[in-house]
């Protein structure tokens, strides 16, 4: 049971489409409701969490997996998010934290695996 490297890239782009999204999404919602802004922003914000709610269904894993696994995507986005947008820069408990849950990431989503004689997970075909 061999990981493929091609099916790894196809996980971690619809990882990063998706944290886009719920991120992006998220954020311009808070700016409507928090910041003022206009409802449009927080409609639009509101159209692109539904993208996000589409997104994982192309994730060759089953349901509980890939919702797990991107809890942890989600945090290290997150992070980089508030650096990147927002100005502010992690700490040595963030970066940790972010480096647990990288940890469980790959545990849960990408390590090998077995269910009744049959491969299950990303390496094996849908």
């Amino acid at each position: 049971m061999k990981i493929k490297y091609r099916d790894v890239l196809y996980s971690l782009f619809f990882f990063i489409l998706a944290g886009l999204c719920e991120i992006g999404g998220g954020y311009l919602v808070w700016l409507w409701l928090r910041e003022n802004q206009s409802w449009i922003i927080g409609a639009s914000g509101g159209l692109i969490l539904f993208v996000y709610g589409v997104i994982p269904t192309f994730q060759k894993s089953y349901f509980h997996r890939t919702y797990a696994a991107y809890g942890g995507i989600f945090i290290v986005m997150a992070l980089l998010w508030g650096y990147i947008i927002e100005g502010k820069i992690p700490d040595k408990y963030d970066l940790i934290g972010t480096l647990l849950s990288i940890v469980g990431v790959i545990i849960i989503f990408y390590y090998p695996r077995k269910e009744k004689g049959k491969s299950i997970g990303i390496s094996s075909p849908k």
